[in-house]
């Protein structure tokens, strides 16, 4: 059965779709509403609601704008458009809701649709199980700016997440943002001119693969935060990635944690656990090309399920050039001072920077918990002692870190 919600409706009739080029419908299977260019807030809103579990919303080319977010709770629904450069919906005009589109229902997948210049977050997807987002844009065309929504696609509290061959340009959080979630697969996307572009945090078991993350401030984040129901995240693996020149200026609101990534940042762990990043191409940063960081010089967390301190962490495989003399930021004035501690200038930051904090409580780590560095070519290292304690100097030597940890395994959705 097909249904389509058109311009020039009278109220919100259905009325029956014809076949043709113009049916937005035409070749799915199953119930399916199709919306036209012209369609309204109100229309599509209706569409969000009166669909059945299992069917498709289908909009067609052109650009749809709204006054207020759209939510759906459905089970089961898929959302396409005719591709992610035919069909835009614009939130430029909204004026209330937290975010353009927020999806709770579960077995979700949307598709071949650009989803343009929301105030807040553009694809909220809440406590599902089930999400497969593929060939969607997510975009704010006036460029990097601090006024933009600070998510792109953003996953939170949801398992089996797969987000695949989308562009997100222009989050002044995260372009692609999986939080708190389980049994992730990131891969094949663009993530550009966003503060970061793809960042897991507090979650277990993700993938990021085959990803280009270009020209924000930092490529791919791995994080852990206090404070969130899921305490540690852990499994991740970064492989098979291109992250390169980072070196958008960091436009994150006064506040946000990722205010703190400094412009030209590569790749960052912070307080992550069962870490694995291999075979990338990491490249071209003004601060640095990998970054690990306890939560210590960040603050006093009191969570007490918090582990603050990065373990087991595998780096290998990886080729990595292009660092400057001129990091920016809190890490660059650190990378400058513990550089000051053991050599003179100029001060060639090193592709590879630790903040050198271990837990007192676990020195030294067990085999099982260490910081593994090995086989990246001549990639260059530096431990910071950051803050710097008492009796310790910042050194290159990364011969301790001369070791292996098992492979992580693949996600399995």
């Amino acid at each position: 059965m097909r249904f389509a919600y058109g311009f020039g409706l009278l109220s919100i009739g259905l009325v029956v779709a014809g076949c043709g080029e113009d049916d937005p419908c035409e070749g799915v299977s199953g119930e399916c509403i199709g919306l036209t260019e012209g369609a309204g807030t109100t229309e599509v809103q209706t569409a969000f609601i009166e669909i059945a579990s299992g069917g498709t919303i289908a909009f067609g080319e052109g650009t749809f704008s709204f006054t207020t977010d759209l939510s759906l709770d459905v089970d089961g629904v898929t959302i396409q458009g005719a591709g992610m450069d035919a069909t835009t919906l614009s939130f430029e005009k909204q004026t209330t809701g937290a975010q353009g589109i927020l999806v709770t229902g579960n077995d979700f997948a949307i598709h071949d649709i650009g989803l343009e210049d929301s105030p807040g977050d553009a694809l909220k997807i809440l406590g599902t199980t089930g999400v497969h987002i593929y060939k969607t844009r997510v975009e704010w065309t006036n460029g990097p700016d601090e006024n933009n929504g600070a998510y792109g696609l953003y996953p939170v509290q949801c398992e089996n997440v797969l987000i695949e061959d989308s562009v997100v340009k222009g989050a002044s959080d995260a372009g692609i943002y999986v939080g708190q979630s389980h049994n992730i697969i990131v891969r094949k996307n663009r993530a550009e001119l966003n503060v970061a572009g793809i960042e897991i945090e507090n979650s277990t078991n993700a993938d990021v693969t085959e990803n280009i993350a270009t020209t924000n401030t930092g490529g791919i984040l791995v994080f852990n935060l206090p404070g969130l129901d899921v305490a540690n995240g852990s499994g991740t693996r970064v492989y098979n990635n291109q992250v390169f020149e980072n070196n958008t200026e960091n436009f994150a609101p006064v506040g946000n944690i990722v205010g703190m990534v400094p412009t030209g940042t590569g790749v960052v762990i912070l307080a992550a656990h069962n870490v694995e990043i291999f075979d990338n191409d990491i490249r071209d940063h003004k601060a640095v090309n990998l970054g690990m960081i306890s939560y210590v010089p960040i603050g006093t967390p009191t969570d007490p399920e918090y582990d603050q301190y990065p373990t087991a962490i595998h780096i290998h495989g990886n080729t990595m050039s292009g660092t400057s003399d001129e990091p920016t930021g809190m890490l660059g004035a650190a990378l400058i001072t513990g550089l000051g501690e053991i050599s003179g200038p100029p001060y060639i930051v090193p592709d590879i920077a630790w903040d050198g904090v271990l837990d007192p409580a676990r020195v030294p780590l067990a085999d099982t918990d260490r910081i593994c560095i090995h086989d990246n070519g001549d990639a260059d290292f530096l431990s910071l002692a950051w803050p710097l304690l008492e009796g310790e100097l910042p050194t290159r030597d990364m011969s301790g870190m001369a070791c292996t940890l098992p492979a992580l395994a693949p996600v399995s959705l």
